[in-house]
């Protein structure tokens, strides 16, 4: 029988087989690797996601025969290296994903040699520094703290230094760390009535994740906002650790399975009671969507939650699709670049985000559906902040060109990433998704203003500084 080209079939992801030892065997590893890598080097339709397949196909063209066996070993590690787990390839481009008989799951096996390498190399100080999300928020928040921390990052001198000792690119704008963190001052409402939806439970639990809990919480409570002005009764989870995205993406596993453990407990027993539970930070959501159910098929537990688990656009757009979402917008947003993140993409969901902006009325939606090139901690690093930069360039050009009054994406650290790229001459101001939905309601769902927000712009929307 022919190879066939391709397949009509869904792609479908294998569970990761993690536990088995030979998992961690890089003799098996370096076999495999270089089955795919040969697959890639024949088909290159992932040339132009990201730096990881260029680096591929560079050290094949410049190898001594021009063919994967020219290449050493050795330097297959280039490749993972530069592979920052967005899913696209396997998303978008790939032919031969599973159920097709070449099995090639490009992330998965860049995931097994992230792992196999931290086993047995471990991680340097600042990639264990970048992936402690939870415990460098906790620090960097302590008060007077925060204000030291916040003045090293954008003091130039000490940028220079932190690139020097650390590794962390000086030209990289890094988030401020906030003075009241979201969990402490969210004011939920669980007092009005549950109406369940056909497609939408009637309750919610807000998952509130590092970034938004320590960097940006003016992000929670617009959703917190949004919600109670949809009369929707709404609580936070009780007890939250990291999601453990930085920690997968470092090939830390082990430390994957401890947070895991911390928290799935807390989400099921809300999925139990019939709880949405919503996240407002993409890699948050898929992690518990996707990635933990792969990690652990067998964990009933893990699995109950996975079900549970709301994109907060996706929550609100079924809500309107079960009629239940109140869309007396007020306020037209006028032009909005709106970009649409890796990790939203793969939770295959749909552009529940744009869907829901184009509801609101005097409001245009250009929509970029293209990696950003930051993803998490990778475009921060000093060795890879150029290659961020440049894989970002056609999303800076495409969000530039309708000449937006917002500039919006569901990951708001890719927004940020997105905001720096556009450069000086951007006139759009940077607003999440969530925000601008609360702009679009009106002035009776204010809130508190956090530090990247303006009260002028919340009360005249379509009014520039």
């Amino acid at each position: 029988m022919a190879t066939r080209e391709g397949s009509l079939e869904a792609p479908k992801r294998h569970p990761l087989d993690w536990k088995n030892p030979d998992f961690y065997n890089e003799n098996n590893l370096i076999n495999e690797m270089e089955r795919v890598y040969d697959i890639c080097q024949g088909c290159r339709r992932c040339v132009n996601l990201c730096t990881a397949f260029p680096r591929l196909f560079d050290l094949i063209d410049e190898g001594t025969t021009g063919e994967l066996d020219g290449v050493e070993k050795n330097k297959y590690w280039e490749v993972v290296d530069r592979c920052y787990l967005c899913d696209m390839c396997f998303m978008t481009k790939c032919p031969y994903v599973p159920p097709h008989e070449w099995n090639v799951d490009f992330p998965h096996l860049m995931l097994r040699a992230k792992a196999v390498k931290f086993q047995n190399k471990g991680a340097g100080f600042r990639d264990k520094l970048l992936s402690s999300t939870d415990t460098v928020g906790k620090l960097a928040t302590i008060p007077v703290v925060v204000q030291t921390v916040n003045t090293i990052n954008q003091t130039p001198a000490t940028r220079q230094l932190m690139d020097r000792t650390l590794g962390i690119h000086a030209d990289r704008k890094l988030p401020e760390y906030t003075t009241k963190k979201f969990r402490s001052h969210a004011k939920t409402n669980d007092s009005f009535e549950i109406i369940d939806g056909q497609r939408t439970p009637g309750k919610v639990a807000v998952y509130a994740t590092c970034y938004v809990n320590y960097n940006e919480p003016g992000i929670g409570h617009d959703l917190l906002k949004i919600l109670e002005h949809n009369k929707i009764p709404t609580r936070l989870v009780e007890k939250e650790v990291c999601c453990g995205m930085p920690k997968l993406e470092l090939g830390d596993l082990k430390a994957v399975e401890s947070l895991k453990n911390e928290n799935i407990p807390h989400l099921l027993k809300l999925a139990k009671e019939g709880y949405a539970i919503l996240s407002a930070v993409p890699s948050c959501t898929l992690m518990y969507k996707q990635e933990l159910p792969l990690m652990f098929p067998d964990d009933e537990a893990v699995q109950a939650v996975a079900k549970a688990m709301f994109d907060p656009f996706e929550y609100l757009v079924l809500r309107n699709q079960d009629k239940l979402l109140k869309t007396n917008f007020t306020n037209p947003l006028g032009k909005v670049a709106y970009h649409i993140p890796c990790h939203q993409r793969v939770q295959n969901i749909g552009k529940k985000t744009r869907d829901l902006l184009q509801l609101v009325p005097d409001t245009q939606v250009t929509v970029v559906e293209r990696c950003s090139g930051h993803d998490g901690t990778w475009g921060v690093k000093s060795e890879y902040f150029a290659d961020s930069m440049k894989i970002g360039r056609p999303v800076f050009r495409q969000m530039a060109a309708p000449e937006p009054d917002y500039i919006s994406s569901d990951c708001a650290i890719a927004a940020r990433h997105i905001e720096q790229g556009m450069g000086d001459e951007n006139k759009a101001q940077k607003f999440h998704p969530l925000t601008l939905i609360r702009m679009a309601y009106g002035d009776d769902t204010a809130h508190e203003i956090t530090s990247e927000q303006d009260i002028h712009t919340i009360n005249n929307p379509n009014k520039k500084n």
